[in-house]
């Protein structure tokens, strides 16, 4: 059955199986509807109970089938992955069973922590040499700011023109 989730519009599909299941149990607990949820978002969509009878009409009939070939062929368990420690675990902290918290336990001899590396002499970098700043006249006291102004508006004026032009 194709589905579109109602909230991030990801099509996806129910297979057989989860239609079965989804039937079941909307039989079983008498529902109006079926929660399918979206593999993008995690949102529940929500399926009326007729739109699933509908995509399968004999659903009990198909059911039963299904149990049937199942015993036949008998699936094997995933394997369970093997449990790793925690972070929190491996650095000797251990987890108070009652309250769920990190208690702190006493720590293990650490190794100690290695000497930084001096690097090799290089040369020393350059000073900035100061800024040439042209002389001002007395007479107008102009500030930095205005200077970049006029700066910009010489540049302003002359783009777009070409040399012929002038």
């Amino acid at each position: 059955m194709n589905i579109r989730c109602a909230f991030c519009q990801t099509p996806y599909t129910l297979s057989r199986v989860a239609m079965l299941d989804a039937l079941q149990e909307v039989d079983s607990k008498n529902l109006s509807h079926y929660d399918a949820h979206c593999p993008r978002c995690r949102r529940a969509t929500r399926i009326p109970r007729q739109r699933l009878e509908m995509a399968m009409p004999n659903w009990r009939e198909e059911l039963k089938a299904f149990e049937k070939e199942m015993k036949e062929h008998p699936q094997q368990e995933a394997p369970l992955p093997e449990a790793e420690p925690s972070p929190a675990l491996a650095s000797g902290a251990s987890v108070d069973q009652t309250q769920g918290k990190s208690a702190p336990v006493a720590e293990a001899a650490s190794a100690p922590e290695p000497a930084p590396v001096k690097k090799a002499a290089t040369k020393p970098k350059p000073s900035a040499k100061p800024a040439e700043s042209k002389p001002k006249t007395a007479a107008r006291g102009t500030t930095s700011s205005a200077e970049k102004k006029k700066s910009t508006d010489k540049k302003a004026s002359t783009k777009g023109t070409s040399k012929k032009s002038k």
